[in-house]
């Protein structure tokens, strides 16, 4: 089962060109919509009850075309649906469950990751390291000054996620992985075919700092949550998401 949401990492591109993640934003307009709203709600949220804070209505409507570049803000996609179904169980695991289906909708975010998740705990991370692993994916497609400012953005991005630690001189943190962001990550490893032990070491497990062994452990515990079922029987795994995967209702679309 494949998801079309999921960007082709393989083609530049993404909101990180133009702006960060904006995590905050993305809590201010959860936290005034109720879980089963349709889409037109977050639109309503956005631009008529200005959720988001801006000073101008052109100002709100740029704002919440970037959280639906990241995030879609639309029940009917199984991405958004499935971050919204998780985002309330667990504040903490808010930040990653917006970071990993950022990760899963924007290729330069993406293409810095290298820069970010290969670096040891507390080693320096830079704008310009950012800019070079973006460079090094997508040679010759952008200009200094674009890839310099696709840099900063990703610093930003990275620190709103919680990988990186500090206003000006960033370090590198390792995250502690909780079980609703877990869930979310085996869920879009899940949509790209991962299945068995394979389902604990991807991209998007890494994205959470987690070993196959870690990744494998919090699945555990996401389902004593109720989150995914995991069975393992013989040694043969199973990851399943009932719940996440379910049909969409109709009353889901707009």
């Amino acid at each position: 089962m494949n998801d079309e949401d999921i960007v082709d990492g393989r083609r530049p591109g993404g909101a990180n060109t133009s702006h960060t993640i904006a995590i905050e934003l993305l809590k201010r307009l959860l936290a005034a919509v109720p879980l089963e709203a349709p889409r037109e709600a977050y639109l309503r949220a956005a631009i008529e009850a200005n959720v988001l804070g801006r000073a101008t209505v052109e100002g709100r409507r740029r704002a919440v075309r970037y959280l639906r570049e990241l995030y879609l803000l639309d029940p009917s996609r199984i991405l958004f649906r499935a971050l919204r179904d998780l985002w309330d169980e667990d504040p903490e695991a808010q930040a990653q469950l917006a970071g990993l289906c950022a990760f899963a909708r924007d290729s330069v975010f993406r293409a810095s990751a290298p820069a970010v998740l290969d670096a040891p705990p507390g080693e320096l991370v830079n704008s310009a390291d950012l800019t070079a692993s973006v460079q090094k994916a997508f040679p010759d497609t952008y200009n200094q000054a674009t890839a310099a400012k696709i840099g900063r953005n990703a610093a930003s991005s990275w620190t709103q996620t919680g990988h990186l630690e500090g206003r000006v001189t960033k370090l590198r943190q390792i995250l502690e992985a909780r079980p609703a962001s877990t869930a979310y990550a085996l869920l879009l490893g899940h949509l790209q075919g991962g299945r068995g032990q394979a389902a604990f070491n991807t991209s998007w497990t890494g994205f959470l700092d987690l070993s196959p062994f870690e990744a494998e452990s919090q699945a555990d515990r996401a389902g004593q949550r109720g989150y995914l079922e995991l069975k393992n029987a013989g040694g043969v795994v199973e990851v399943g998401f009932r719940h996440l995967l379910r049909p969409i209702d109709t009353g889901d679309r707009s």
